[in-house]
């Protein structure tokens, strides 16, 4: 039990990074830190599959990809162009509604009781897998078609034609 609390104090030490860090790169890097934890109590909780989609997806493509696209977008104040009044306003709503979420999620701590799971194989592959294969098995099939022809069709567009070059 004391180590889902640690990786929990972890898990809302970088987040609170992410948000505070004055660098992006270095606020991505805590997000990816941030996304780890994640990835440790999803094992925790004996859900091995959202760990490894988490680690493989989250850390390993989405948030890379934001960290090359960061740095290779070019960051000078100067030429940032200046934050209206009504985005300013827009802003301060937006922080007025999540601390008002924050304070009434707040209202209830404390009152949590654990989680016991009745099935332990509940969040294994094996079991996923099962499911996928016997039940979801046309609509399984049919999205990796239409994603294979989105995979074809993005090559062909960004091919260049020979007749026009």
């Amino acid at each position: 039990m004391s180590t889902f609390y640690f990786i929990a104090f972890l898990s809302i030490f970088f987040s609170i990074l992410v948000i505070t860090a004055k660098n992006p790169v270095h606020s991505i890097l805590y997000l990816i830190l941030t996304f780890f934890t994640f990835t440790i109590h999803y094992i925790l909780m004996n859900a091995q599959f959202l760990a490894i989609v988490n680690f493989i997806v989250y850390m390993g493509a989405i948030l890379v990809l934001f960290l090359y696209t960061l740095m290779l977008i070019n960051l000078n104040k100067e030429s940032e162009p200046r934050k209206s009044s009504l985005v300013k306003i827009a802003g301060v709503i937006g922080g007025g509604c999540f601390l008002l979420t924050i304070v009434a999620s707040l209202k209830a701590f404390g009152v949590s009781h654990p989680v016991i799971l009745q099935n332990a194989n509940l969040g294994l592959v094996k079991n996923l897998g099962k499911i996928l294969f016997n039940e979801y098995l046309l609509p399984f099939e049919v999205s990796s078609i239409l994603l294979l022809s989105a995979m074809v069709g993005a090559v062909l567009l960004a091919t260049k034609d020979p007749k026009t070059a």
